[in-house]
């Protein structure tokens, strides 16, 4: 989610024009203006199914605790949360448990997993690097926000081990192994830098790097700042938002790759050197990108697909004012190899039901569906629900399966919905920002082959590759 994040603000639903339809079941129908669900009403498709929900709890039960990403390790789902991180057994997916939760304010707490450690990230200002810090203010050159490193060999009892500070915090963080190092690196994006920051100064055109000891975890430190925009990012103006660092990044190690979004600017880059990435491509869109939000590659390596959220994440923009084009996926091919390589446009996607004017919904978190063969993401839509979609045809993606709540209510923006959606060892799993944790089962015979892949640890920004390729 994007946030006026040097005024500390959470984001919320803002505007929206027009409401169509809830799709139909199965294949999806032409919306309809009176089909948009009751409030709270669970509407699926006929090949998926709501087998499991777990609402927000303890101290993570307030509207202002909202759900983030998830990562996945042993069988157990950790989802993020403004005010810290939720351990799920998910062994058994129809019963879901909470094993432990972590109270540690420092907003967004995007998540990340390696072998005993999680990563999390803090980009609101607090008063010091601890789990009992305050809110503070970016303007204060002792205020800190940064990343966090916690022991999680004992999922039932995490230990904070260290912290790194980054300059404009840690929006999101992209974690990347370096087994050669015996270390783990985290690829930190942030953004939004201003004068009057000690910690987040213009320009701001590059990434953090923070380097974890696997068996030293608390002498992680910052290692690298590597310049990605070495003659500035996109100046914005018009549709598209000024480039001034990166929303998030998203690696495929064993293609020594790396796509990223920022702001006003889609890359490709050579992570073949992970301490000096290089970017060998960028595109930008400024008829229809507000802002580069997120990317995802298909598992041969030669798609990308880009995610605008426009809004922020806090406003209606899946109805007809806005359109098909605006606040959607961008599906490019990935021609050429080495130094050669570089991205070309094909088509957008967008989940085809229409939302109601209080409901924040754009495109944002997703993964593949691991089918050999095929290209299958899901993808959360916030309070626009879950879509299962294929781009196996870049030029004809379809949405093939969903599952939406709706609204949180018929009056008020309120911010809400999934906030991220992953497949991980046949399941579908949800985290809501209001409502909490869904687990989902879909079934229909163009997602069956995934439900024999499985994956120890996955974290959806760290690809890893299945089948052939």
């Amino acid at each position: 989610m994007t946030t006026t994040r040097r005024r500390g603000l959470r984001a919320g639903a803002l505007i929206a024009a027009g409401a169509l339809a809830v799709a139909g079941l199965g294949a999806p129908a032409s919306a309809q203006q009176d089909d948009i669900p009751d409030v709270d009403e669970v509407v699926h498709s006929r090949n998926i199914d709501h087998i499991a929900h777990l609402d927000k709890e303890g101290p993570f039960a307030s509207l202002e605790a909202f759900n983030t990403d998830i990562a996945f390790t042993r069988g157990h789902a950790i989802v993020g949360n403004y005010d810290g991180f939720t351990v799920y057994d998910v062994r058994k997916p129809r019963k879901p448990r909470v094993v432990s939760q972590v109270y540690c304010p420092g907003g967004q707490n995007d998540v990340s997993v390696s072998g005993d450690l999680l990563f999390l990230s803090t980009d609101y200002a607090r008063t010091n690097d601890s789990c009992t810090s305050e809110p503070s203010s970016a303007a204060d050159p002792n205020a800190w926000e940064g990343v966090k490193v916690f022991d999680i060999s004992d999922l039932s009892k995490p230990e904070y081990v260290a912290s790194v500070r980054t300059d404009c915090g840690s929006h999101t963080h992209t974690m990347v192994p370096a087994p050669e190092r015996n270390s783990v690196l985290l690829y930190v994006s942030s953004y939004s830098p201003a004068p009057e920051l000690p910690n987040c100064q213009p320009p701001h055109d590059k990434i953090s790097i923070v380097e974890v000891p696997v068996d030293h975890p608390e002498d992680a430190e910052l290692v690298a700042t590597p310049v990605l925009f070495p003659d500035g990012g996109n100046p914005g103006g018009g549709y598209s938002r000024e480039t001034t660092g990166c929303h998030d990044l998203t690696a495929y190690p064993e293609k020594d790759l790396l796509a990223g979004a920022c702001m006003g600017d889609g890359i490709l880059v050579d992570i073949s050197d992970r301490m000096n990435p290089r970017v060998i491509d960028r595109v930008q869109d400024e008829e229809n990108f507000a802002f580069w939000h997120s990317a995802t590659f298909n598992n041969a390596g030669t798609k990308v697909v880009f995610t605008d959220e426009l809004g922020g994440g806090g406003m209606a923009t899946c109805n007809a004012e806005i359109g098909a084009e605006r606040g959607a996926n961008g599906i490019y091919d990935l021609k050429g190899k080495g130094d050669r390589a570089h991205l070309e446009f094909v088509s957008y996607y967008k989940i085809p039901r229409h939302q109601g004017e209080t409901e924040n919904c754009v495109a944002h978190n997703g993964s593949l569906i691991p089918v050999e063969g095929r290209d299958i993401m899901v993808q959360a839509w916030y309070q626009g629900g879950v879509s299962v979609w294929e781009f196996t045809d870049s030029t004809q993606p379809k949405e093939i399966a969903f599952f939406e709540r709706g609204p949180l209510s018929e009056t008020e923006n309120i911010t809400g919905g999934s906030w991220s959606a992953y497949y991980y060892n046949g399941y579908i799993y949800s985290a809501d920002i209001q409502k909490g944790f869904d687990v989902l089962d879909i079934r229909d015979p163009r997602t069956a082959p995934a439900k024999s892949v499985k994956f120890d640890e996955f974290n959806p920004q760290t690809q890893p590759s299945y089948g052939r390729r």
